[in-house]
């Protein structure tokens, strides 16, 4: 496997629409490299291909063997002759020379598959044709017939009539901290057999990214499962009663499993957060760090930290509702989750208590753009879930249903929910409810030890019986190495057979920071471009501008768009063969002048998106090299297609 590549950015792209590596250049008089074809029925697209496990470089075709590529390097195609594809691992560069074509996959779709955590749900099936994975999915004893098959790939007693060439691991790997490449290399759009509700059929090859890695080999975790917990907290004039509340629930606990082996593996860390301090000087913070997460041998100082956080601010804020995503995204930001990398905590919790809700990213008050959504993506690629316990006071009635519908968004990981309103600011329910949830989270440490615990399952209920199984799959994938399956091609659904709410494999963007970096210019353009559209000549003339745009890009020697496309999706070809649908890349002149109301949300979820983006190209964590010697650019992250503009 490896590692994200520590190296500086290299500041955003030039401003193109669609600069992006797959992307062709204009045909100009200038010198320049040789550049890989275009897909057949394309103007834009490079011919890209994956090695198979053996692939060798050759000089010439033919010629004499260079060296030995690993398994599924991703190279474009400068020329094909005679059953050899000439290559090279970038569109900018001359190519490195020559491999046999029966050594290598053709890619037409630069996207990867991502398996879920299966803890919810029954692991994937892969099957050698797409109609033995429909033919499964249309059983009538699916569940039973699910179970054998399982049952036999474990035991490793497939037949060839059972059609099944490989198997989901049974513990889970996280993407954006192990990158392992399970290319997709066709899709089929179906309806699930069960529900009727669209689902993929996704035809994927895999294998672990660096060959060789033995299973067993302790890369992520430094030994047994531990838990972090962060407390987020609203210390405006109207929360001393509920953070009174939660350092009397969290003592409680504390005092129960000090000394313990339990105790020794659940640590605490503690956040405050108001409003914007320069409109209201007396708030004296808009974010603090009250205590950070670190283990402790004595969890006192995190109590008596919580404990002087009662004493909350002194002058009213602006509204009701307070920055509280700029404490979410300090906890998620700020707070040493890896603990300097020597030994990660494994279980990654944020729990959020408010009376308010949160800034909308445009209130000129909120610290940053971002966005719910957006904020929660990026925590659930960090392994962070985030829970909010919702105070519905009466003085905040005006806010509660608009808060709860940004506290819902916020507070998911994977298929569920932890949103927890308070409905009426009972305090006493409030202590209630934050008894169970810490203890709850403390039964996660317990049962991943074997022990017993203090929850009966009605107590704790599904959704946090089932993210403990999640946390502790996720942790022994990576104590353990797991590794996706070893090379194989077959079809898999993306929503698993047998439950089909739950999404069972999450096609992904394959994208370099350079691509994402001109994505991030793209958004921070039209942005600029929408907000300036008044009325309906406003909005027809948006358009205009950006095939204004589209116009003079097309004459750089870098880049090759369709300025006449219809549509901005019809410009980013790459996009319209994707299996995504984009609000904003389907919309035309025609709808996008008709309404102000619908170009609301789409600008407000252009600039969000935007600030993600700006979030992930500083993050070294999230970057890859696929190659020896990859320049900054050309690192890759696997980017989830609700992220896409």
């Amino acid at each position: 496997m490896i590692r994200p590549m520590n190296r500086p950015m290299t500041g955003l792209a030039v401003l193109a629409l669609a600069a992006l590596s797959w992307l062709a250049p204009a045909g100009t008089g200038h010198a320049q490299t040789a550049r890989p074809l275009l897909i057949e029925g394309t103007s834009t697209v490079f011919q890209r291909v994956l090695t198979r496990p053996g692939a060798a470089l050759h000089e010439t075709a033919g010629g004499p063997e260079l060296r030995r590529y690993p398994p599924f390097q991703p190279l474009y195609v400068f020329a094909r002759t005679d059953g050899w594809v000439q290559v090279g691992p970038s569109p900018r560069a001359a190519a490195d020379g020559w491999v046999e074509e029966v050594r290598v996959v053709d890619w037409k779709q630069n996207i990867v598959a991502a398996f879920t955590n299966p803890a919810s749900r029954q692991r994937s099936l892969m099957f050698g044709s797409a109609e033995g994975l429909r033919g499964f999915m249309e059983n009538e004893s699916l569940v039973d017939l699910q179970a054998r098959l399982i049952e036999k790939a474990d035991r490793g007693l497939l037949a060839p009539e059972d059609d099944v060439v490989t198997i989901e691991p049974e513990n889970f790997v996280n993407i954006r901290d192990t990158l392992y490449l399970m290319p997709i290399l066709d899709f089929s759009e179906e309806i699930h057999p069960l529900n009727y509700e669209p689902n993929l059929l996704l035809q994927a090859a895999s294998i672990p990214l660096e060959d060789g890695l033995p299973q067993g080999e302790n890369t992520m975790s430094g030994g047994d499962f531990d838990a972090g917990v962060v407390f987020v907290l609203d210390t405006t004039m109207s929360m001393g009663p509920f953070i009174d509340r939660t350092q009397k629930a969290l003592s409680r606990i504390v005092n129960d499993i000090e000394g313990t082996e339990v105790g020794a593996r659940i640590n605490f860390g503690a956040i405050a957060f108001r409003e914007d301090p320069e409109a209201v000087p007396g708030l004296e913070y808009r974010t603090k760090m009250l205590i950070p997460l670190e283990r402790r041998f004595v969890q006192a100082p995190v109590i008596q930290a919580i404990s002087e956080a009662t004493r909350v601010a002194t002058v009213s804020t602006i509204g009701f509702n307070e920055d509280s995503l700029a404490g979410v995204e300090d906890a998620i930001d700020e707070i040493d989750w890896d603990q300097g990398g020597n030994d990660p905590f494994d279980g990654r919790y944020v729990i959020l208590v408010t009376d308010a809700g949160p800034n909308d990213p445009r209130d000129p008050h909120s610290r940053s753009e971002i966005g719910p959504v957006e904020l929660q993506r990026d925590a659930e690629g960090r392994n962070i879930v985030v829970m909010t316990l919702h105070l519905k006071t009466a003085s905040g009635a005006g806010t509660h249903d608009y808060a709860a519908e940004q506290y819902r968004k916020l507070s998911r990981f994977g298929q569920r929910q932890f949103y927890y309103p308070i409905e009426g600011g009972s305090e006493e329910e409030f202590e209630a409810t934050v008894t169970t949830l810490i203890t709850a989270l403390t039964d996660h440490v317990r049962a991943a030890r074997g022990e017993a615990t203090v929850l009966d399952e009605a107590a704790t209920g599904e959704d946090l019986r089932a993210l403990g199984r999640e946390m502790r799959l996720a942790w022994l994938g990576a104590r353990e190495g797991t590794r996706a399956p070893d090379m194989i091609r077959g079809w898999v659904s993306e929503r698993a057979a047998e439950k089909p709410s739950a999404l069972a494999v999450e096609p992904r963007l394959l994208i370099s920071k350079n691509e994402l970096a001109t994505m991030a210019e793209l958004l921070e353009k039209l942005v600029a471009l929408a907000e300036s559209t008044r009325d309906e000549t406003g909005a027809r003339s948006f358009f205009d501008q950006v095939q204004g745009v589209l116009a003079a890009m097309a004459q750089n020697p870098d880049t090759v768009v369709d300025a006449g496309a219809e549509t901005l999706g019809g410009a980013l070809e790459y996009l319209e063969r994707l299996p995504y649908r984009s609000q904003l890349l389907q919309m035309d002149q025609q709808t996008w002048a008709q309404s102000a109301l619908r170009r609301r949300p789409i600008i407000d979820g252009m600039r969000q998106k935007l600030a993600l983006y700006r979030k992930w190209l500083y993050d070294s964590s999230v970057w890859t090299a696929l190659y020896d010697g990859a320049p900054d650019g050309d690192l890759v992250f696997a980017m989830p297609f609700d992220t896409l503009p």
